[in-house]
């Protein structure tokens, strides 16, 4: 005998656990709510799956298996800190602090107790020209688009000049999870939300430091 299927949206896993409670009708409001967001989060999934744009396979496809592992923006760390001069380098270590402290509350915390499961591609018709690798982690929230606005935000921060072209990036690849169907889009808006906080404080830390230590000089 099988074991039934944790809901995928997040939000109806969190109706779910409301609804087994059995709240006041406060609750029952919210309940309505998260099942609501969550039939929205499925629709707008498949809206991206309908998107018929055959070009642009290949290059989304290509932007998401290079952001494993954070590559295009420790690349950009590495030529920021070779190239970019002091605040080059102070931009670097801020921008690859905060994909540490991203990884470490995305990916070692969010994730480890979120139980979303990953989307079911052939379910919602994403065409497999578009699909890569299926990470085995959970989905929620996602860790591309958390790294991706991490980095984005701090070196940003840091370095003004960068603000437009990194977060054009960071939306990039984070668009390319739900392009390439390994995210439904709250995977994406909390990942991005989640890391562009880890990056404003990561760079407020670092200019703070940085004033601080003009003012002892």
């Amino acid at each position: 005998m099988t074991s039934p299927k944790t809901p995928e949206p997040v939000e109806e896993q969190l109706a779910d656990r409301l609804s087994a409670r059995h709240l006041r009708v406060q609750s029952s409001r919210v309940v309505r709510v998260l099942r609501q967001l969550g039939r929205m989060d499925r629709a707008a999934y498949r809206t991206v799956a309908d998107i018929h744009t055959p070009p642009l396979d290949r290059p989304l496809r290509r932007v998401s298996d290079f952001a494993d592992f954070s590559k295009p923006w420790f690349l950009v760390a590495g030529v920021l800190a070779l190239f970019g001069g002091p605040r080059g380098r102070r931009a670097a270590v801020t921008g690859v602090a905060a994909l540490g402290l991203n990884s470490l509350l995305v990916n070692q915390s969010i994730k480890l107790i979120s139980e979303r499961r990953r989307p079911d591609r052939k379910e919602h018709s994403v065409p497999q020209s578009r699909w890569v690798r299926m990470p085995g982690s959970n989905s929620f929230p996602s860790g591309h688009s958390a790294s991706a606005a991490a980095f984005a935000v701090s070196v940003g921060d840091m370095l003004p000049p960068f603000r437009v072209p990194l977060r054009a990036a960071a939306a990039i690849v984070a668009f390319s999870r739900v392009y390439t169907g390994v995210h439904y889009p709250a995977d994406i808006v909390a990942g991005a939300t989640v890391g562009a906080l880890v990056g404003k404080v990561t760079a407020i830390v670092a200019l703070r430091l940085r004033a601080s230590s003009q003012h002892l000089r």
